[in-house]
C-alpha cells in the first residue's frame, strides 16, 4: 500500500514539472514563431507598399493571389546565390534563429543543471539520511534504546526510519519485559528454593536418624517413614502445581472450549473436596443453580474451582459451611463463593492471588499456589475473579463475561 501511494506521488511530481517545462518550450516556440511572423509580414508590407507605389495599375486581389500562390520561382534568386530550399531570404530571420537557438540551448542547459542540482540534493539527504539510521542501528546493537527518529514525512527512507523506530520500541519492550522475566524468574527459584528446604531439611533429619539409629523402637521407625512419605508427596504436589503454573505463563496450554453448564464444573469440584469437607464435617450448599452455560475449558475450570474451594475449606472451622450462589444477567455469569472461616487481613488481600504468597493467617501446610493457578485459568476462559474479607465472612467473585 505503501509503495503505491508513493509511486502515486512521485508520478504526480514529475506529471507537475514535465507539464511546467512543456508550458515554457512551447512559450518559447509561440515567441519564435511571432517574431518570425511579425519579421516576415513587416518585409511582405514593405515590398507591396512599394509594388503599389510603382505599379498603380496592379490591384490588391492579384498581389493576395501572388501571396497565397504555392508556386515558387527559385530561378530568380538562385542568380543572386540564394537556395531557397537550405537559406532564408531574409538576413534578419537568420540572426533572429542563432538567438532563439542559443535560447533554447540555455534553457535545456538549465533545465539539466536543475535536474542535476535536484538529483544532488536527493542523493546527500538520502545518504544523510541512511548515515543517520545507520548510526541509529549502531546505537541498538549497543543496548541504548533511548533515541527517537520517529518520522512523519513522506518517502521509502521516512517509511524506513517509521519501521525502525516501531522495531526500536518493541526490542525495548522485549529487553525491558526480558529484565522482568528474569527478574521474576530469579524471585521464583527463590520461592521455589524456599518451599522445598523445609520438607528436603525434615526428610534429611529423618533419613539420618534412620541410618544412625539401626536399633530404633519399630514404631518410630514407621512414624519416620510415613513422615518421610508425607513430606515427598507435598514435594510432588509442590512440583507438580508449579508446573502447571508454568505451562499457563509460558502458554503452552491449548484449552479447549466448549459450552458447558456451570452446574456440573460445580458437582464436579465439590466431588474433588468431598473427602476433605468429611474430615472437618464441612458442608457445601449451592444456591440458585440453573442450567446456563459458560464457554470454557471443563477440566481446568473444575481445577480452579476446586482450587478455591480447597482454600475455603482449609481456612474454614470444622462444622461450617461454604454458600456457592450463582447469579447471572446480559454481560456476565458469576459465581460467589462463601466461607466463615479465618478472615483474610486487609494487607494481604491485594496479594492473594500471587503465586507463593503467605498471608498473616495462612495454613502453614500450604504453599501459596492454588489460588494463583485459579486465576490463570479464570483469566483465559475470560473471566476475573476477587476476594472480599471481613470479621465474618471471606467472599470469592468470579465472573465469566459473556462478550
Amino acid at each position: 500500500m505503501n509503495k503505491k501511494i508513493n509511486f502515486k506521488t512521485y508520478l504526480l511530481k514529475a506529471g507537475i514539472v514535465s507539464f511546467v517545462l512543456l508550458t515554457i518550450f512551447i512559450f518559447i516556440c509561440n515567441y519564435e514563431y511571432r517574431v518570425y511572423t511579425n519579421n516576415f509580414n513587416n518585409k511582405i508590407d514593405q515590398i507591396v507598399t512599394k509594388i503599389l507605389e510603382k505599379y498603380p495599375n496592379v490591384t490588391e486581389n492579384e498581389i493576395i493571389l501572388i501571396l497565397n500562390n504555392d508556386e515558387s520561382n527559385s530561378e530568380l534568386f538562385e542568380k543572386y546565390g540564394i537556395d531557397l530550399d537550405t537559406q532564408s531570404i531574409l538576413i534578419e530571420n537568420d540572426n533572429y534563429y542563432n538567438c532563439f537557438i542559443l535560447l533554447k540551448v540555455i534553457f535545456f542547459v538549465v533545465i539539466i543543471f536543475f535536474f542535476l542540482f535536484f538529483f544532488f540534493m536527493y542523493n546527500r539527504r538520502k545518504n544523510k539520511s541512511i548515515e543517520s539510521i545507520t548510526k541509529y542501528l549502531e546505537q541498538i546493537n549497543r543496548k541504548n534504546y533511548d533515541l527517537n527518529i520517529d518520522s512523519n514525512s513522506e518517502g521509502q527512507l521516512s517509511i524506513l526510519k517509521n519501521e525502525i523506530y516501531k522495531t526500536t520500541v518493541m526490542l525495548k519492550e522485549v529487553a525491558n519485559n526480558s529484565k522482568i522475566d528474569k527478574l521474576n524468574l530469579k524471585k521464583s527459584l527463590e520461592d521455589i528454593s524456599h518451599q522445598l528446604k523445609t520438607p528436603l531439611t525434615s526428610i534429611l533429619i529423618m533419613l539420618d536418624d534412620l541410618i544412625d539409629d539401626e536399633n530404633m523402637d519399630v514404631e518410630l521407625r514407621n512414624d519416620f517413614l510415613k513422615n518421610i512419605k508425607r513430606e515427598i508427596m507435598n514435594i510432588n504436589f509442590l512440583v507438580q502445581e508449579i508446573l502447571k503454573l508454568s505451562k499457563f505463563e509460558s502458554n503452552t496450554i491449548k484449552f479447549i472450549k466448549k459450552d458447558t453448564k456451570v452446574i456440573e464444573i460445580i458437582k464436579s469440584s465439590m466431588d474433588n473436596v468431598l473427602l476433605l469437607c468429611d474430615l472437618k464435617n464441612i458442608e457445601i450448599i449451592v444456591e440458585n443453580s440453573n442450567s446456563s452455560k459458560i464457554k470454557c475449558d471443563y477440566k481446568w475450570e473444575v481445577e480452579a474451582i476446586t482450587n478455591i474451594l480447597k482454600n475455603c475449606i482449609e481456612y474454614s472451622e470444622n462444622g461450617q459451611k461454604i454458600i456457592i450462589t450463582c447469579q447471572e444477567n446480559n454481560i456476565y455469569f458469576m459465581i460467589k463463593i462463601k466461607s466463615f472461616g479465618k478472615i483474610i487481613d486487609k494487607k494481604d488481600l491485594p496479594h492473594i492471588f500471587e503465586r507463593f504468597y503467605q498471608g498473616k493467617n495462612s495454613n502453614s501446610d500450604g504453599i501459596g499456589i492454588g489460588l494463583a493457578l485459579s486465576k490463570a485459568i479464570i483469566n483465559e476462559d475470560n473471566g476475573t475473579i476477587d476476594v472480599f474479607s471481613n470479621k465474618k465472612e471471606t467472599t470469592f467473585i468470579i465472573k465469566y463475561y459473556r462478550i
